[in-house]
């Protein structure tokens, strides 16, 4: 069943990427600014616009914006309104009939020519304006508009040039000549604005021609940069509206056969790191979530704005798995799971080893900084590792320093890195989704301070030690075989918590002279002490363990039997086939870390008998434990080798030598 259903996502997955890939050929030259034409003479097959440079095009908007036509409104009302005033207030102050009406014709002539208000600007005169009359336009010099103050001289010297014999500066001042003349020309923001717009998308993105037949480029010549905006106009040319020339069924067998190749090298590397056939098909369905994920995510961004693949943050990818599993495994899966970012666009070996750099820069940082602000300090050493491929792709394009630190790329890797940062919590959404336990999670559990274990300090501390000792001498040998070193540590500080309800039950947690099992008979006390499995399994159902975490509670006696309280029974003429009775009805070991935690749990508690500590009874012990263990079959349902376990029997020779070494006895002093 397990099997089936990695197929059925292995099929999806083929499916998916195949309808999901551009339907478009790969532009098959690859060539740099400075650096010689490698390839045969290039002559184009169909015409193609030259694209102008984004220089080019920011130094002509410039021009455009500096050209500015403003826009005016002329106000018709203002001039009869402003006359009709005039004409009024003179009559009524006795001024000769033939002065105003002189006076109220200029200002009707100054009005129907349109007034600006005062302005400072001396610039301002050079330009050319558009002003709106009765729904025409016209297009004036603004040096041959008047302003107020310009309106209102010149009627002063019409006046005294024109009536010498009148007293005119008196008229002039009692009329207050200057409050009849006000501006009628408004500037018309919003039709400037639309104007200027107009004018900037208008500016044409081509400037000139190459036509089928024209030679493009020699071999052997060096790229200049004209030839290098001719190859990329041809480039985007042929992308957006050929393509691919070929047969399109070419073109199809192309992708499919691409997306055989990606899928097949992750299902390679998935078999070097899952190696059994009961692996958990969680895992590898994980994995080809994670591959749909990075070619949709890459497709769609080529798609729409290639220039932003560099923006997207691969290298989560590899922190995403890491939460997971260990450093071997994600060192082989990311590169894999990645692959798309390498055939899909066209720069994608630059994307590609820019992405990989950060990943595995931060796959030997991320379990040191993992926690709040440290991992900033990821994000940091990501970019200088991005930073450095970066850097040398551009150098050897024939940019300089200077240019490169100008350039976008700094800041889109420095966006690149911090991505990673803001994307990592969805690895929460994950362990929900796939019943997995992260890194951080299982550091979590194995503080102390937590709730359960302190209740297992406070309640059975005899057991609590156990535990750490158990737990250090099981971390010491998944270290040695390259097992979850903190998953066997949190398995084995919750493997005994079932001994919380009945304390007294076992031997490290009974005062002196207390013996729980003086009044049970042997089929009793072997029922007791079997029921700390159950009662374990309770207890981190109702503490929402992980199962990853109580599937240690359940194996870490697996089928064995109560050894003691059997041989009992048997010794006061008990059935000997009564062996039900006595065994222990959980799970044999399924990985590396149960096998070891089962192997540290009775080494340790068997350790505690040993009067005399040397390495011919340490060894002694460790052996036959490992034997009895061995000839009971508890390891064949895991996934370890039998060198894998003669090293961990080995370390726990070591370790146990190192525990209890030899002390000297130190003498007393004479009186």
């Amino acid at each position: 069943m397990k099997n089936r259903w990695v197929y059925i996502s292995l099929f999806l997955l083929l499916l998916a990427m195949i309808f999901l890939y551009p339907r478009e050929g790969k532009f098959e030259y690859e060539y740099q600014k400075g650096s010689p034409w490698v390839y045969p003479t290039l002559i184009t097959s169909f015409d193609f616009p030259i694209l102008k440079t984004e220089q080019e095009l920011h130094n002509e908007i410039e021009q455009r914006s500096n050209r500015i036509v403003d826009y005016y409104n002329l106000e018709p009302s203002i001039a009869s309104k402003k006359v009709s005033q005039f004409t009024h207030s003179a009559i009524s102050a006795g001024v000769p009939s033939i002065l105003v009406d002189t006076i109220a014709r200029r200002i009707a002539q100054e009005y129907s020519s349109g007034i600006l208000a005062d302005f400072e600007d001396e610039q301002i005169a050079d330009k050319v304006v558009i002003i709106k009359r009765d729904k025409r336009m016209q297009e004036i010099p603004m040096q041959e508009l008047s302003t107020v103050s310009m309106v209102y001289d010149d009627i002063c010297a019409s006046m005294r040039s024109s009536f010498p014999r009148e007293a005119c500066d008196s008229i002039i001042d009692r009329l207050n000549i200057r409050s009849f003349i006000s501006p009628n020309l408004f500037f018309d923001d919003y039709s400037t604005k639309v104007s200027h717009r107009e004018s900037v998308n208008n500016i044409s993105p081509t400037k000139g021609m190459v036509y089928s037949g024209q030679l493009i480029v020699s071999n052997g010549e060096i790229i200049t940069p004209d030839i290098f905006q001719t190859l990329e106009s041809y480039k985007t040319e042929y992308i957006n509206n050929f393509g691919f020339t070929g047969s399109r069924f070419a073109l199809w067998t192309s992708h499919i056969l691409l997306v055989i190749v990606l899928v097949l090298i992750l299902c390679i590397c998935l078999s070097f790191v899952f190696k059994s056939s009961d692996t958990d098909s969680r895992n590898v369905i994980f994995m080809l979530l994670l591959e749909l994920i990075v070619f949709f995510v890459t497709v769609q961004v080529y798609k729409t704005h290639r220039d932003f693949l560099g923006l997207i943050p691969y290298a989560v990818v590899a922190m995403y798995i890491y939460a997971f599993f260990n450093k071997t495994t994600t060192a082989i899966l990311f590169p894999a799971i990645i692959l798309p970012v390498l055939v899909i666009p066209e720069r994608g070996l630059q994307l590609y080893l820019i992405n990989l750099t950060g990943g595995l820069l931060i796959l030997f940082t991320q379990r040191r900084f993992y926690r709040g602000w440290h991992q900033f300090i990821n994000a940091a050493i990501a970019f200088l590792g991005m930073s450095v491929v970066m850097i040398s792709f551009e150098l050897s394009a024939g940019m300089n320093f200077s240019q490169i630190i100008k350039s976008y790329y700094l800041y889109s890797l420095a966006i690149n890195a911090v991505g990673t940062i803001i994307l990592y919590p969805f690895v929460y959404l994950f362990e929900k989704i796939f019943g997995f336990v992260s890194y951080s999670k299982l550091k979590d559990l194995s503080d102390t301070d937590n709730k359960l274990l302190q209740r297992l300090q406070h309640t059975v501390p005899g057991t609590f030690q156990h535990s750490l000792q158990v737990a250090n001498l099981a971390e010491n040998a998944a270290k040695q075989i390259g097992a979850n070193v903190l998953l066997v540590r949190v398995g084995a500080l919750y493997h005994d918590v079932g001994k919380i309800d009945n304390p007294m039950c076992f031997i490290e947690n009974t005062a002196g002279g207390v013996n729980y099992h003086s009044e049970l008979t042997p089929k009793e006390s072997a029922m007791a002490i079997i029921r700390h499995v159950d009662d374990g399994m309770e207890m981190a159902r109702k503490a929402a363990l992980p199962t990853l975490v109580s599937d240690f509670i359940q194996t870490h006696h697996g089928t064995t039997r109560v050894e003691y309280f059997y041989n009992v029974h048997c010794n006061n003429g008990g059935d000997p086939d009564e062996v039900s009775d006595f065994t222990y009805h959980g799970v044999k070991p399924q990985t590396k870390e149960h096998a070891i935690l089962m192997l540290a749990d009775a080494v340790e508690a068997a350790a505690r008998t040993i009067e005399d500590y040397n390495e011919e009874t340490v060894s002694s012990l460790v052996d036959g434990i490992f034997e009895k263990k061995n000839r009971e079959n508890q390891f064949s349902q895991a996934d370890i080798s039998n060198k894998e376990l003669s090293i961990v029997v080995e370390s726990f020779k070591i370790y146990l030598q190192h525990i209890y070494h030899t002390r000297i006895s130190y003498p007393s002093r004479n009186k």
